[in-house]
């Protein structure tokens, strides 16, 4: 589900900055260069509400998702059934002791440094 979550949150980026890209601050913008059909259907000013509509819509999507997103990570110290399994299969490697030190620290000298 986390998965599912950023690629609508990517995607809803994209769309997001191409929305901003196309828009001009003074109103023009890439939107009055694809051809004089688009504004003779609605006009230059629909089209810049549509764009300002889109952008605030495409903020709020991706807020939203940012925002619900954590519920669907896994809390911590809870596993899933393969990483429990993998877990109980580590452990059952690992010796239970740890080896004993069979030699001391004057044994392991080799006397080098001595004279």
């Amino acid at each position: 589900m986390l998965i599912l979550f950023g690629i609508l949150v990517i995607i809803a980026s994209v769309v997001l900055g191409l929305i901003v890209l196309v828009q001009n601050p003074k109103g023009g913008g890439l939107s009055s260069s694809f051809g004089g059909f688009g504004n003779q259907i609605m006009g230059v000013k629909q089209t810049t509400d549509v764009l300002e509509k889109g952008t605030w819509l495409f903020a709020a999507i991706v807020g939203i998702l940012c925002i619900i997103s954590p519920v669907f990570m896994p809390k911590k110290g809870s596993a899933t059934a393969p990483d429990k399994a993998i877990m109980e299969n580590v452990n059952s490697k690992m010796p239970a002791t740890t080896p004993a030190n069979t030699g001391t620290p004057a044994a392991l000298d080799t006397g080098a440094g001595k004279k």
